[in-house]
């Protein structure tokens, strides 16, 4: 298959549009019909739906393998441009908000600033997915994700970058402070499994992953919160909007809210480094080197 057929029937099916993806790429709508029709032809079978335009169930499976494609190949592209290009006196961090939140990356980028007091360095903070594919396609030298894992467990893979561990917190549940839970010492999770929830996927872990580490079904999102500030999503739980589980680091000493440690299944908040090949001599490098667990 033609990387350039797969890109040009990915846009259409995101747009919904021959002809919105045609401004997009940047050829005339005739030629991306033909390009959508020779993939087609390639497969042996319809991909789009014409009125609308939607993909297939065909299309549908196509679409699941296209995003994983493109992305290994803009990986293989940024990795060959790190190898092959003179070091940056630049440095661009992508980090989740509980990531950047973690004391290990605070101090890690305090002490980078010491050690190299000309680098330019920027922070960027978005979603897991969002932070793990830039890197993957070099618009981050660097990234920090987090989630949940047992002790000892790496987070799931994301993209096939190079990860490593930099911090693990304990996980509690945030509530109301006068909610019945709120004197208890520790709280199952199967116990919550009917309870409100507050969906913050780009802050604290997503209701699947709660789904994942509980083995349980349920966990379902009563309200949604599509922001990225950690205060924001622990004012929500306080005030009964639904529950959500945070690092105790990322945690405020006092904000009308109440914390329970998740005590079963027992797992931790995971701080994790992703990059592709780092320049030797590099900011990156040198981030890296200081997040690194000392023996």
């Amino acid at each position: 298959m033609d990387t350039h057929l797969l890109r040009t029937f990915a846009a259409v099916a995101r747009l919904g549009s021959f002809s919105a993806a045609a401004a997009e790429l940047g050829y005339t709508q005739a030629a991306v019909s033909q390009q959508i029709a020779a993939l087609e032809s390639d497969l042996k079978a319809a991909l789009l739906n014409r009125r609308p335009v939607t993909p297939t169930e065909a299309g549908a499976r196509l679409l699941e393998h296209v995003a994983a494609i493109l992305l290994r190949l803009d990986a293989a592209r940024a990795d060959v441009a790190r190898m092959t290009s003179a070091p940056s006196a630049s440095l661009t961090v992508g980090l989740t908000p509980l990531a950047g939140g973690s004391p290990a990356v605070a101090l890690a980028l305090a002490a980078l600033r010491r050690q190299m007091p000309r680098a330019e360095v920027s922070v960027r903070v978005g979603g897991r997915g969002d932070v793990a594919t830039g890197v993957a396609r070099g618009e981050f030298d660097i990234g920090l994700i987090d989630g949940l894992t047992a002790p000892g467990d790496s987070l799931p893979v994301l993209v096939s970058e190079h990860a490593s561990g930099v911090a693990q917190a304990e996980v509690l549940v945030v509530l109301p402070a006068g909610h019945p839970l709120a004197r208890r010492a520790g709280v199952h999770l199967a116990d919550l499994v009917d309870a409100r929830w507050i969906e913050a996927a780009d802050v604290a872990p997503p209701l699947s992953d709660v789904r994942r580490v509980a083995g349980l079904d349920g966990f379902r999102a009563a309200f949604r919160y599509d922001g990225t500030d950690t205060l924001s999503l622990i004012r929500l739980a306080a005030t009964g909007q639904g529950l959500t589980l945070l690092p105790g680091t990322a945690l405020p000493a006092a904000m009308g809210f109440s914390a329970v440690p998740l005590t079963a299944p027992r797992v931790l908040h995971r701080v994790e480094l992703v990059h592709g090949t780092l320049a030797a001599d590099s900011p990156a490098a040198a981030l890296a080197d200081l997040l690194s667990p000392r023996g």
